[in-house]
This record gives C-alpha cells, structure tokens and sequence, in this order.
C-alpha cells in the first residue's frame, strides 16, 4: 500500500506537473498505467470506475487488469478521499477520482451525444482544467477516435506511450548481410561448418542473429552462436516434410529447433509461412515435449462478441481456429496415408498430444515439458506476452508469430503491440531468437497483392 504523503493529500497540484486524465482502455491494456506518469498527475473519470465494474467478472486480461485497478485504487482510498488529492508514493505525483460533471464551457454531451461514457469522459476532463486553470490537463486513451472528439473540443489528447517501440524498430529486417568477407572464411564454414567469430561480424554482432556472409557470387547463411562466439553455417532441411524456400525461412527453422533458444518471435506478412514452419517444427520436436498446443487469441469480428454468436462452444470457437487447422492439414498431406509420419500426426490429435485452441482456454494452466505457439500475437498487448512468457517452466519453447501491418484489435498498433514490444525488449538475449519473414511464398497471387493493394 502506497505510504501516505501529508505534504501532497489533498493539495492542488504543483506548478510545472502535468495532470493526467486516463481512461478505461489504458486500464485494460496496462493496470499499472496510473503509475507509469512519473511525477505527474493522475486523474480517473468516475465514469472509468462504471466501466471497470462491467469488466472485472471473467477470465480473460482485460478482466484481470480491471480486477487490479480496483483492488490498487481501494488500497489508495485508505490515504484519504477519492475526490482530493492523493499521493501515489515517493517520487510520483497525485490522484484522485473526478466526476463527470458538465463544464461550464463546452460540453461533450451537448455537442455529440448525450448518456455515452465516452463523452462523460470528455467532460471530466474538460471539468478538471476549467478547475485547474494554472495546470496542462492532458487526456490519455488508447480509442483513436475519443482522442480526435477531445481535441476538436480543445483538449489535449494522447495515446498511451508505455511500452510502445520506435517505428525503426517495428521496420528493421531480422537478417544482416556481411560483405567482403573473407573467402577463406567463407569456404572454412563451408566445410568445417563454423568459424570463430574473431570481429567478422562487426558492430553487428547479435546473440542468435542470422546472416548471409558474402564475397562476391560466393555467400553462405550463418548464426552466431553467442555461448560458444562462433558463427555456424545453417542448411535449408526438410522439416517434417516441409523445406524452407527462402533463406529467412531457413534461418527461423533453426531458430524453431535450436534447444538453447527457448523463445523465438516469427513475423512477417501473410503467406511468408510464420505458422506453417512453427507447427513443422514442434512436429520434428515432439518427442522432447509432452505437449503441443497451438492456440490464438480470440478477436470478435464486426463488433460481435463471441457470446453471441450461434451454436455451442465448439460451434463460435471453430472459424478462428480454422487456420491452425489448415496448416496441420497441409503438414499432414505432405505423407501418405500409410507413412510413418501421417500416422504420427493422427495419433498426437488422438491422445491429446497436440491441442489447437484459443489463448483464453489455456490461460492459467501449467506450462512445462510443453512447446507452445501462439498465433496472431499481434493482437496480444505487452502485459498478455509478459503473463504467457512468466509462466514458462522446465523444457518449455514459446514462440510467437504474427504481422503487426494486421492488428484486428482497436487499441493496438505496429508500435504498441505485443509482438513489436517482445522484439524490442528482448533483442540479444542467448534465450532469444527473431526471425522476420519478408517474402511471401503461399502464391504469386497472394504476393501480388501483399505488394500492390
């Protein structure tokens, strides 16, 4: 519990801070938002308190993180009254709860829409910086078009900053090409299959980072191996019947199978093969893992929630999990019905070895001696790759795959979601491996379109 600051409970806020209003979909995506301002302000609508209410039953993280804020603002309400200033703690600012009292001014229910939370909101924060003339009263919301309806009103409105990665990030290829390398270096990888590292990288040494070395027409894939600084030679394999077709796809199977990299993050655009070699690759691994479960997070289409919709469980679950499907079917035709291997496939799905389901229906369970895919992590937020990564016991690969250019959520982009900010953080690590697939090969239709339209 926050100590209690005599110097700060229930006094105006000091000169040069800033007052922050955030709403409730910042408190989804980060429940530690209200002390992520430093020293600032922190102002919540009581209209985010309602909405917070309707979230906090279920078990998905929006749920949870409604959950938490609860329970951090009723341990702050111990420092004194909601409605005044309350410290947050040594070197932060202030809080409290604001009604959503309409100014005097401009009034967001007279101009838009009257009875909607959203322009409640508004007016909250439009209250609060008529109160506090002498203070900048900033909205901050994840909802695009609620920070467009503030700032047409006058307010200053932003997104969320917490987490979010540069654009160069989100944009920079995962694959180093190294030229004017030594020939003879090149030929010593060529047939000992590794070289010591001895500087040939450059500023460009990366723990587990993939490159084509070259010298002239002569070029060979590689990776530095950061536990034993060499760089290895990598070869296009087949993988449980599927042979990568580019070199990208070659550097993320060795990614996929190499036991020392423990989390691997494939992204790239449709068609560029993400799922298909992840599940290839789990197939090739299966005997070293208990368990195999693929599974995606699960975003309503057309603002229907999954509730909704007709049939039992399995009936709403089932055209999400249609691709996953699609390409354990694909592996699987890679073999006749009599092989070896088709038979494996159908025993795994028999005996429960290997699971396709959706992210909120293994939340919570134990993840050990398992090889866990989670497709579509673009639609994840930091928090959700966090929770799923901490919970990570002995012998457990995670990987992630998914396109940031396709986030189907309405408070995420390429530079706050999940994917982009486990790149971003975790670039480096021995444990860790990113792979970006920049070349489509589902067809030359599909790649006409992802470069065209």
């Amino acid at each position: 519990m926050p100590k209690k600051d005599t110097d700060s409970v229930n006094s105006s806020p000091a000169k040069g801070k800033k007052i922050y209003v955030i709403d409730t979909s910042v408190l989804l995506h980060d429940h530690q938002a209200i002390t992520t301002f430093g020293k600032n302000d922190v102002a919540v609508p009581i209209t985010v308190l309602e909405e917070l209410d309707k979230f906090k039953i279920g078990n998905d993280t929006k749920n949870f993180s409604a959950r938490e804020v609860i329970r951090f603002i009723d341990k702050l309400s111990a420092n004194g009254s909601l409605q005044e200033w309350i410290s947050l703690g040594k070197g932060l600012g202030k809080f409290k709860v604001v009604f959503a009292m309409n100014p005097e001014g401009i009034d967001a229910e007279n101009i838009y829409a009257k009875g909607k939370n959203d322009h409640k909101i508004i007016n909250a924060a439009l209250f609060l910086k008529e109160k506090e003339k002498k203070t900048d009263v900033v909205m901050v919301t994840k909802d695009i078009n609620l920070r467009i309806k503030a700032k047409a009103l006058g307010l200053n409105a932003e997104d969320y900053e917490t987490g979010k990665v540069a654009s160069e990030t989100t944009q920079r290829s995962s694959v180093y090409t190294i030229d004017n390398v030594d020939s003879d270096q090149i030929r010593q990888i060529f047939t000992k299959g590794k070289i010591e590292e001895n500087g040939i990288l450059g500023t460009r040494k990366v723990a587990n980072g993939y490159y084509i070395l070259k010298n002239g027409k002569t070029s060979s894939l590689a990776v530095y191996n950061p536990q034993l600084d060499q760089i290895e030679r990598i070869e296009k394999e087949f993988v449980y019947g599927i042979k990568p077709k580019n070199a990208e796809q070659a550097f993320a199977f060795n990614a996929l199978l190499n036991p020392a990299i423990r989390l691997v993050a494939l992204q790239g655009v449709a068609g560029t093969g993400k799922t298909l070699l992840a599940l290839a690759s789990a197939l090739e691994q299966s005997k070293k893992f208990h368990q195999i479960i693929l599974a995606r997070p699960i975003v309503p289409l057309s603002n229907k929630e999954i509730g909704f919709l007709p049939g039992d469980a399995s009936d709403k679950i089932g055209p999400y999990m249609e691709p996953l499907w699609d390409n354990l079917k694909f592996i699987k035709a890679q073999f006749g019905e009599n092989e070896r291997k088709h038979k494996a496939i159908l025993e795994m799905e028999e005996n429960g070895k290997i699971i396709i389901s959706p992210l909120a229906f293994i939340r919570g369970r134990s993840l050990s001696n398992i090889i866990f895919i989670i497709d579509e992590a673009q639609n994840l937020t930091p928090h959700e790759i966090k929770t799923i990564i901490t919970r990570a016991g002995e012998n457990t690969k995670i990987i992630f795959t998914g396109d940031i250019n396709q986030i189907d959520t309405p408070y995420l982009d390429e530079n706050s979601n999940g994917l982009a900010y486990l790149v971003d953080r975790l670039k480096g690590q021995h444990l860790f491996a990113h792979v970006k697939l920049e070349k489509g090969e589902r067809s030359e239709l599909a790649n006409l379109a992802n470069d065209l339209l």
